[in-house]
């Protein structure tokens, strides 16, 4: 496993001295959460914090280094169904670098 690309966990579990079952799935969640960019990071913690329930939101933010707030707006985004992310663009409407204007050479 690649341990070196990832930060440790700061969970509780993965702090404690001893081995703990946990500690081999945070650190994969967080190899797979390199690979991805910022919006499916912020989606799938989102969902896993979800599945955790009641206190989510703070454990998932102990695992992956995100801040809670960034999770809370991946889940507002799930809820409104992902409706400002259409699934044929990468970016949103609106987003990116604005073109550039042609310049003209004055005679």
């Amino acid at each position: 496993m690649q341990e070196a690309l990832v930060q440790p966990c700061r969970c509780p579990d993965c702090s404690q001295t001893t081995e703990h079952p946990n500690k081999e799935l945070h650190l994969c969640l967080k190899l797979f959460l390199s690979r991805l960019d910022e919006d499916h990071r912020r989606w799938l913690v989102a969902l896993e914090s979800m599945k955790v329930g009641h206190g989510g939101d703070r454990l998932l933010s102990e695992v992956t280094g995100m801040d809670v707030e960034t999770i809370r707006h991946g889940r507002r985004e799930l809820a409104a169904g992902l409706d400002a992310f259409p699934p044929e663009r990468m970016r949103r409407s609106g987003a990116g670098r604005p073109p550039l204007k042609k310049k003209t050479r004055r005679s």
